[in-house]
């Protein structure tokens, strides 16, 4: 062992995902002295593999998840105002299949949908003639009768990053690729012994535990010595492929399915379009691959619908996630409830060292859920200020207005030198703080190093020094999505740029 952290932490945060993040925000902002740690890069697992939502759920009612739809569709709000860069409106149509869900039906759940969060920036739902009006862009002529409304699309793992640079404004240590290997209660806090990949080992004291691993958070509750826990974890993989882009317009759909799932197809980062997702039950967590099977589940709902049908080489990328869902016992997994549980032990008595474990949960909710947590850790805290992230703004997001097409505009006016798609990647990813990242820069020049896809030198700097970025995988695939259709060459030179 390297060697003890003298320091006693208040809150030891193990996981990096876009929970973690939240928590460790929160209880920084709270006073309390925080590390999160996390094994790989942050949004390496789940966070970065998800549908790119922020969503009330509208497929939740039929499952009688109301309390979770309010509060979701309450937090789209919240987040709307928090990272405008980020996260933008977007409406969806529902083409109408009356075999599978009749009129009433959809039109009483969109109804409930428009209400039942509270007071809503976002249009209320509206019916539309798909034959006659751009809203049918892309779909069989069959298709007359759609449903529109509203939610918003979210870049997932830069909503993890800059999380995470949120609470290290706040104070909280950030340590990724710094692993849990095991902890114990010992006079009153916990002794916890964390790793690196160089095998330096190093012993950190904290007064509580926060379990955020999402699909380790069994194996990391198992490092923690004497917590009995009957709490379990359903691995389940939702996976999404990514075509060329469907229609001209910037809506999506939602597709409706025989077997009472839905599929959702969003245009995605101006030349592609989103597909997924699916729900399968896995043991196998760690690595997840999406299927043949799957690929051809999502083709042929997609084909049911579209004009023109799309084939197996359409098919540019494909990648999986596993949500970490709270076990309820329910034998459908595309019923077991997205909302998320906390269990708290804090040994016999309630007066030990706690753990709190965190189940569930979804990128939407991930703030309230940090409230959650801190409320749960109040008991062991007396003097911890309440609740304040609500109407603080992450990184970036303070753009005047709340108006990210008209800071582009403004980056436009004050970069005339440089690539209108280069400053509008840039004005989404950093929003405020691309001035920053761009700095003295007169021409694409000054900007070093074209990498490809938007990509440069500069850019690649920024992440480095400001968001935990090590290697070409961290930049490619959760600073930005650069990855996307970036030749061998451009990835090789990213990689030798970064050492490796």
């Amino acid at each position: 062992m390297s060697g003890a952290n003298k320091q006693v932490y208040d809150l030891l945060v193990v996981g990096g995902g876009v929970n973690g993040a939240g928590v460790a925000r929160d209880a920084a902002g709270r006073g309390l002295t925080t590390l999160l740690v996390e094994q790989d890069d942050l949004a390496a697992a789940t966070s970065q593999w998800s549908t790119k939502l922020i969503h009330g759920g509208l497929r939740y009612l039929e499952h009688y998840e109301f309390r979770l739809v309010a509060e979701s569709l309450a937090e789209r709000e919240v987040l709307l105002a928090q990272a405008p860069h980020l996260i933008e409106p977007l409406s969806f149509v529902l083409p109408h299949e009356p075999h599978l869900r009749p009129a009433w039906m959809i039109r009483a759940g969109l109804f409930l949908y428009d209400r039942i969060g509270g007071r809503m920036s976002l249009p209320r739902s509206f019916t539309v003639d798909l034959a006659a009006s751009r809203w049918g862009a892309g779909l069989k002529d069959r298709f007359r009768t759609g449903f529109v409304y509203a939610d918003a699309r979210v870049d997932d793992a830069r909503l993890v990053v800059l999380t995470c640079v949120a609470a290290r404004s706040k104070g909280a240590e950030i340590r990724t690729r710094t692993r849990l290997d095991g902890a114990a209660r010992d006079g009153g806090v916990w002794r916890a012994r964390l790793s690196d990949p160089s095998g330096n080992v190093e012993e950190v004291r904290a007064k509580a535990i926060v379990n955020v691993g999402g699909p380790w958070v069994a194996k990391v509750l198992e490092t923690v010595s004497s917590v009995p826990t009957d709490a379990s974890v359903r691995h389940v993989k939702g996976s999404h492929i990514v075509v060329p882009r469907v229609h001209a317009e910037e809506h999506a759909y939602i597709l409706q399915n025989a077997d009472k799932r839905i599929v959702f197809v969003i245009p995605y980062h101006r030349r592609f379009t989103l597909i997924g997702t699916t729900d399968v039950a896995v043991t196998e967590f760690e690595r997840p691959q999406i299927s043949e099977d799957e690929i051809g589940y999502l083709l042929a709902i997609t084909n049911a619908y579209l004009e023109r049908p799309l084939a197996r080489s359409d098919v540019m990328w494909a990648f999986s996630g596993v949500r970490p869902l709270y076990d309820d016992g329910k034998s459908d997994p595309s019923s077991i409830t997205r909302d998320y549980v906390l269990k708290l032990d804090a040994g016999a008595g309630g007066a030990e060292p706690p753990v709190l474990s965190i189940y569930g949960g979804k990128l939407t909710t991930y703030r309230k859920l940090a409230e959650a947590a801190l409320a749960a850790l109040k008991p062991h805290f007396p003097a911890m200020p309440g609740p304040w992230t609500e109407r603080d703004t992450l990184p970036g997001g303070d753009l005047p207005g709340h108006d990210r097409a008209a800071w582009i505009a403004e980056l436009g006016r004050r970069y005339p030198g440089l690539p209108p798609a280069l400053l509008d990647d840039l004005g989404h990813r950093h929003g405020s703080r691309a001035t920053a990242v761009l700095g003295d820069a007169k021409t694409s020049a000054d900007l070093g190093r074209d990498f490809g896809n938007g990509l440069c030198e500069r850019e690649v700097d920024w992440f480095v020094r400001e968001e935990w970025a090590k290697s070409a995988d961290d930049v490619l695939w959760r600073r930005t999505k650069a990855g996307i259709g970036m030749d061998a060459v451009g990835r090789d030179a990213l990689a030798a740029y970064l050492g490796g």
